[in-house]
């Protein structure tokens, strides 16, 4: 098999998908505008053949690449990034190349918010009130029935990045001052906690592995209040989560891929389906699978595109939080004093690139523990500041 791999190197734990093929028996071909000599080592060893592009975002560069590569080892079986912000580039090389996966004609309903909420209707799914409106008094209209705040974010976006909480009716002018020239859709706000649906899909549809995640505090807040952050993974996951998350399997028809579904649960317990990305959650979450049930979650992936691997038993053994600390907080406890009392419960920590600073801080720090409680302590313990 000849697996491309685009940006093989970013994030960084991603190499582990590059070094999982080549042990399935694939050709790992990667594509990347850094310098091999600046990738890790690990990636240099899986790597089949590198081509470096002056820029990611130069189009004809990669269908030189891809020409290539083509020319070179014959038929591309697969090609990925396993990274949101490369989605539509994904699929329109492999809608021109004719290879498997998500191609361009399916990109809507999985880029804009607007159609995904169409799609959890049809499902049977709740969702908060909202639509893409382009004039001034659309938005007010639609304040004057479902009050205030609400959210506008980009109606085909990536993460939390644009996304405004509107307080009131002077921020709606404000908005409409100076709009952005793409649409934006506008969500009445709720209160509620984000839970989210993850796992991975065989080549049938079938789930072949699944975890969740609970998170007290949304992208949108820790990013615009520049706050830190934790979130962590469940051991059992409630009957209805899974229930609207295989529904959502289902409606997308998607095959041979991770997923990352998130929602709002709110005080009065129902769920509202929030958004779909067709890929791994991000960050550090792949890992906090991999601690959470003594697995490899990028051979197993691996094993299933390359050899149709589509047998997996597993046990979500830990709770597994992510905890992220900012330079600007003043801690009480030092990274040494932190491992000299919890180091038996912390399986990874590291300083994170300065890329993600923003929404998950600049050092990081992955909790495992058999229950709750125990989670918790060491995440006060980690985040206590004066």
């Amino acid at each position: 098999m000849n697996y491309i791999l685009l940006s093989p190197h970013f994030p960084p734990n991603y190499r582990h998908f590059s070094a999982a093929l080549k042990k399935a028996g694939a050709h790992v071909l990667g594509i990347g505008d850094t310098p091999y000599d600046n990738l890790h080592s690990e990636l240099k060893s899986a790597l089949t053949e590198y081509y470096k592009v002056d820029d990611l975002h130069h189009y004809d560069q990669l269908v030189k690449a891809l020409g290539y590569f083509t020319h070179r080892y014959g038929k591309i079986d697969g090609l990925d990034s396993h990274n949101e912000y490369w989605l539509e580039t994904e699929a329109k090389l492999r809608t021109d190349f004719n290879i498997k996966g998500i191609r361009m004609e399916q990109l809507a309903s999985i880029k804009k918010k607007s159609l995904m909420k169409e799609i959890f209707r049809n499902c049977g799914l709740n969702v908060a009130p909202g639509a893409v409106f382009r004039q001034l008094d659309e938005a007010l209209a639609f304040a004057s029935t479902y009050g205030y705040p609400m959210v506008a974010k980009p109606d085909s976006g990536v993460g939390a990045s644009n996304t405004y909480k509107i307080e009131n009716e002077q921020d709606i002018y404000h908005f409409f001052a100076n709009p952005p020239k793409e649409d934006y859709i506008f969500e009445a706000f709720v209160d509620g906690t984000i839970f989210s649906f993850d796992g991975l899909v065989d080549e049938n549809g079938k789930l072949l592995y699944y975890n969740a995640m609970r998170n007290e505090k949304g992208v949108m807040e820790t990013v615009n209040d520049d706050t830190h952050i934790y979130y962590y993974t469940l051991r059992d996951i409630p009957a209805d989560l899974e229930e609207a998350g295989r529904k959502i399997i289902h409606a997308f028809d998607l095959k041979a891929r991770f997923f990352h579904f998130e929602f709002f649960r709110k005080k009065d317990g129902s769920l509202i389906a929030l958004e779909v990305n067709m890929r791994p959650p991000g960050g550090f979450t792949t890992d906090m699978w991999n601690y959470s049930g003594n697995l490899n979650i990028y051979q197993i992936w691996a094993d299933m595109v390359v050899n149709h691997h589509n047998e997996l038993e597993f046990s979500r053994l830990y709770y597994v939080c992510f905890v992220g600390r900012k330079q600007k907080y003043a801690y009480l406890h030092s990274k040494e004093d932190i491992l000299n009392r919890y180091g038996d419960f912390i399986p990874y920590h590291d300083q994170l690139d300065k890329a993600f600073s923003k929404a998950m801080g600049d050092y990081c720090f992955l909790v495992r523990a058999e229950n709750e409680d125990k989670l918790f302590e060491i995440q006060r313990y980690i985040h206590a500041y004066t």
